[in-house]
């Protein structure tokens, strides 16, 4: 029987020992389900309390519920560990650590590159590696592969490698792990087969594409799309602010076109791990090829300038009502990147309480999903206070991240002054609302 035949038999019966590195938010939801779909999964991860959780029992993802993780573990479904000699009985291992963008906006590929490492410190045949975590297109090809491949062990035969996009919303009740549908592409026609194979035994849709480097770019379209015409629809907010046009009311009425036109919204800036920083990825590999990416450039600039536009706002809007930025109590609603999530990653409210500090305001803050905000530098130590107190006592409130469970016309009724960022308070009509 061949690594290939012998391979799909154990994942096809779900007796294959499914290996995943990096229990973020990426990583545990996919060890859920596989070892939901019957398979025995062990997590690895570095930060031994993320372990020690896990083999509790105890979920620290939003989306992953105590009640749905603890009894996976209990049955011996599914554990952590924070080293790697486990990958010797592995027969599959995904790979879904992060991959940030160094200060210069080029990436840095360490964390695969040290996952891999110490993957290979213990591979064998018979291996399906999958990549998920985003990155440049030739990832997979030019910087895994050479750290596994030999001239006795031969990709497509005696081990087989794949790259798959991770699609991840969190805070998203509709669609999750399971149900988003899975891209797979492989180095080889087999690779492609047997992670397809792999995917479907624990998720509802799976889309094989034609090679590991399609697969790659996929995640990057998704993202640099998204990030561009959220560009367009902030310098359009920026355009109709300075001719006095509601930009609100324009994309409602654009969206009734049954054709031709998606609506994307405003807003204070992007947030989270991908889009802000995924389009860059693309950006630095086709500058190796000679090529410049100036929509995505010309993108980044204006989303990065949201946070300034909107401290602008907030000084105009004081300055009208006769106070100065310096010494006024601006309370900020909201510090998670979106709503209804507890990630602050990338989050332009950090910009925006840094860039208040700076000019001399007093900055508080509520989120019910962010109890504490840790010191980064730019931002200092801060802990979440009353809603109801923020916004009475605040010369300024400034809706960034419009959570469900705000109490909009208390707050309307409350504050003295409104910076709202999201249209959140959309239908409310108050002279005291600025809207952006």
């Amino acid at each position: 029987m061949s690594y290939f035949e012998d391979l799909l038999k154990k994942i096809e019966s779900k007796t294959a020992h499914v290996g995943i590195v990096g229990l973020g938010y990426v990583g545990l939801p996919l060890a859920v389900e596989f070892a939901g779909a019957g398979f025995t999964v062990t997590g690895i991860d570095i930060d031994e309390k993320k372990v020690a959780a896990l083999n509790r029992g105890e979920s620290y993802i939003q989306d992953i519920p105590t009640a749905v993780l603890a009894p996976l573990v209990k049955a011996g479904k599914l554990k952590g560990a924070t080293d790697f000699s486990s990958v010797a009985a592995m027969d599959t291992i995904n790979i879904c650590v992060p991959t940030p963008l160094r200060k210069t906006k080029d990436p840095d590929m360490s964390y695969i590159v040290n996952a891999c490492q110490e993957i290979a410190k213990h591979f064998h045949p018979g291996m399906l590696v999958i990549l998920e975590s985003t990155t440049y297109p030739g990832t997979t090809n030019e910087l895994m592969l050479p750290m596994f491949e030999r001239a006795d062990l031969k990709v497509g035969e005696h081990f087989f490698m794949c790259f798959s996009p991770e699609r991840v919303d969190p805070g998203n009740a509709n669609f999750q792990t399971r149900n988003i549908p899975k891209v797979v592409g492989g180095i080889t026609p087999a690779c492609t087969k047997i992670g397809a194979a792999f995917y479907r035994q624990a998720l509802e849709t799976v889309v094989p594409v034609g090679s590991t480097r399609v697969a790659e770019m996929v995640k990057l379209l998704e993202n640099t799309f998204r990030m561009i015409n959220i560009g367009l629809v902030n310098e359009m907010a920026m355009l109709c602010d300075r001719m006095g046009i509601n930009v609100w009311e324009v994309i409602d009425a654009a969206a009734t076109k049954p054709f031709g036109f998606m609506p994307f919204y405003p807003g204070p800036g992007l947030g989270g791990h991908c889009i802000p920083i995924d389009p860059f990825y693309l950006s630095w590999k086709t500058k190796q090829a000679g090529i410049e990416a100036r929509f995505i450039e010309l993108a980044g600039y204006v989303n990065g300038n949201m946070p300034h536009f909107v401290v602008d706002k907030i000084q105009n809007a004081l300055n009208d009502h006769s106070k100065p930025v310096k010494g006024s109590h601006v309370h900020v609603l909201g510090v998670a990147y979106k709503r209804e999530i507890d990630d602050v990653r990338e989050s332009p409210a950090l910009d925006i309480i840094h860039l208040l500090g700076k000019h001399g305001a007093k900055v508080t803050y509520s989120d019910p999903f962010v109890p504490h905000l840790r010191a980064d530098g730019a931002v200092p130590e801060m802990a979440a206070i009353d809603v109801e107190q923020g916004t009475r006592e605040a010369d300024c409130v400034v809706i960034v991240t419009d959570h469900k469970n705000f109490d909009y016309p208390g707050i309307v009724e409350r504050a003295k002054l409104i910076v709202d960022t999201r249209n959140a308070l959309k239908g409310h009509q108050s002279p005291k609302i600025v809207r952006l």
